[in-house]
């Protein structure tokens, strides 16, 4: 049996997106096909979801959904939980016996929202104070890790093909606005169930196939801000760099997407528009150490729509096309047709230009 890291599959992972702009509910079913056809660009190592607008019923609340070693571990995080937060829900999430997913952990959700006191008390804004605790779940918690944190959203991954973690978790009982997903096909970080994508914080999730040269430049940076990577995987960075420019640093989609696939300098310098060149310029001085090099291509799933971009030299591939109100996003045609066989305008996007695709406003 072949081992992994004993074989380079350069163009390997799977990634693929759906969503209705006219904010259309959807079961999981629609993007589990698409990664049917894409089935030999992951090895079994992992495979994941993310849906958004999924837990209408809770969709005020925070869904933490946490994967724990023990009944112990989980009682010591619940303790921590009841300390900063009301619980309003707490349960497993639902899945399925399967024979092709093994050694799954206790895998539980809760939705809850901070206390005010305590936001009162650490003097912090919400989405700080989520994102801190978190944090600290994850570093200083063994046996413990928040794997999705945002509202009417969760992310579902392990260790398998997606087409069977789609089935262990009862995607297609789901419903949601939006979908993301990924087939893994690990070739330097280990593969472990907090080690499968999307990787999220809060209301993002991160998508990715391909690899981060730039990765220890990127964390030692991203680091100095609070956050921490922890799961042995480069993409993990990508989701805590769009946190940090959108969230914190005030920066859109488009302007995060010039930072992390910056066009060349030279590129700048023949930029025609001045507008356009003074403002690739600025965000490559200003944030030089989170250009994200070598070859990738990424979703970024939000609470209202996706984010699709490719590194500068597009050495990833990745599809675009539509139908109606939907569009889909893979990193082959193939994939696109398994969810809608008559997807029209059909494009691969060039190299650093982010496609964002947002629902209308008050569709959800």
């Amino acid at each position: 049996m072949m081992k992994e890291g004993q074989v380079r599959i350069p163009s390997g992972c799977a990634i693929a997106a759906v969503i209705s702009r006219d904010g259309n509910r959807m079961t999981g079913e629609m993007i589990t096909r698409a990664m049917k056809p894409m089935h030999d660009r992951s090895n079994g190592l992992g495979g994941g979801f993310a849906g958004y607008g999924i837990y209408p019923d809770y969709k005020d609340f925070y869904a933490f959904h946490l994967f724990f070693d023990s009944r112990d571990t989980r009682k010591q995080c619940e303790a921590f939980l009841k300390e900063y937060f009301e619980i309003v829900h707490a349960e497993r999430i639902p899945t399925r016996k399967i024979p092709e997913i093994t050694d799954e952990p206790m895998i539980w959700r809760y939705f809850v929202d901070p206390l005010r006191s305590m936001l009162a008390e650490l003097q912090l804004d919400e989405k700080e104070f989520v994102s801190r605790a978190v944090m600290h779940i994850n570093t200083e918690m063994d046996g413990v890790y928040v794997f999705s944190s945002g509202k009417n959203m969760g992310t579902f991954k392990a260790v398998g093909y997606p087409e069977d973690v789609s089935r262990f978790y009862r995607l297609d009982e789901y419903e949601g606005y939006s979908w993301t997903a990924h087939g893994r096909y690990p070739t330097n970080t280990p593969g472990w169930w907090g080690g499968a994508h999307p990787f999220t914080l809060l209301d993002y999730s991160v998508v990715h196939n391909g690899e981060i040269s730039s990765y220890d430049a990127n964390r030692r940076y991203i680091e100095m801000f609070g956050y921490k990577c922890t799961l042995q995987t480069d993409t993990e960075v990508i989701t805590y760099i769009l946190d940090y420019l959108v969230k914190k640093q005030g920066l859109t989609l488009t302007e995060a997407a010039h930072v992390i696939a910056a066009p060349f300098w030279k590129t700048i310098e023949d930029e025609k528009d001045e507008k356009l060149k003074e403002q690739y310029a600025y965000l490559r001085t200003v944030f030089p150490s989170l250009l994200v090099t070598g070859p990738f291509s990424i979703v970024l799933g939000f609470t209202g729509g996706v984010m699709a971009l490719n590194d500068r030299l597009k050495l990833r591939s990745m599809v675009v096309g539509e139908k109606d109100d939907k569009v889909f996003i893979a990193s082959e045609e193939a994939a696109i047709r398994a969810m809608e066989p008559d997807a029209e305008n059909v494009w691969a996007p060039s190299g650093g230009e982010p496609v964002i695709v947002n629902v209308k406003e008050g569709a959800f």
